[in-house]
């Protein structure tokens, strides 16, 4: 059992805050964005573009994750307090809706320099489990998504929540949404999938839900939420529409000769 009593503020300066969450966001687009630019880019055209995509791709994440988490997750309560929705320092981002935002950002992009959106796509599906890894561990650190209570014996007790030994469920998403879905994509590399723009997207999009989905069974539903239709938390709902999107990508990206 381990006792979870860690600092979400990884540091101050006199009175700014750096709290861990915002390092997690720093370092995934970073180290994402030197591993395209000096190995996973291949096409010239692609290389000479992609730092001015990096700003549309931040924009995405930021406003798609804030509005994906207002519309999915607590939609009446922004509903009644509209100005919140600008206070992203109390917390509150979505993944899905991050996605959504960096899909919308990319084919923007793509549209403006004439040219394929599935080529940008593809090389933020390949890094991404790396943000994914360090978000995961900045909610660890910040006593946040955590797991329904259990007795294994690497349970986990929040202090900032309660007293019940949980499943350290954002850790299962580190290692399974980050490290493993890395490693799957490495591998679809080596199959030469970056040869039709589109596959490693939807293999991201299939493999990425089908994790997410396994691992809610382990996740504390949100409060304001709980379970909906067939026992399902939201994050699994939308997470079976996502790979249901990734699995007709995958098929129609793979008969385009």
């Amino acid at each position: 059992m381990f006792i979870n009593n860690f600092d979400p503020v990884a540091f101050q300066i006199l009175s700014f805050e750096i709290r861990w969450y915002s390092l997690a966001y720093i370092l995934g687009i970073v180290i994402g964005w030197s591993l395209c630019k000096k190995i996973f880019i291949k096409n010239s055209d692609i290389n000479e573009k992609f730092d001015d995509y990096i700003t549309y791709l931040i924009i995405g994440i930021i406003v798609g994750g804030r509005l994906g988490y207002v519309i999915f997750y607590n939609f009446s309560y922004y509903l009644d307090n509209a100005l919140d929705i600008l206070k992203i320092w109390q917390g509150g981002m979505s993944f899905h809706g991050g996605l959504l935002g960096v899909i919308i950002s990319s084919f923007l992009f793509a549209r403006k320099n004439n040219q394929n959106p599935f080529s940008y796509l593809d090389q933020v599906s390949l890094v991404a489990p790396i943000g994914i890894f360090f978000g995961r561990l900045a909610n660890f650190i910040n006593s946040e998504l955590y797991g329904r209570a259990t007795d294994v014996p690497w349970s986990v007790i929040f202090v900032k929540v309660d007293n019940l030994s949980r499943h350290p469920s954002q850790l299962y998403e580190a290692i399974l949404e980050g490290v493993i879905l890395f490693l799957v994509l490495m591998f679809f590399i080596k199959k030469d999938y970056l040869r039709k723009p589109g596959l490693i997207s939807a293999s991201f999009l299939i493999f990425y839900s089908l994790f997410r989905f396994f691992i809610e069974f382990f996740r504390v539903p949100d409060e304001q939420l709980g379970y909906l239709v067939l026992n399902l938390t939201m994050g699994q709902i939308i997470s079976l529409l996502f790979v249901t999107i990734g699995t007709i990508l995958f098929y129609l990206k793979n008969e385009n000769k």
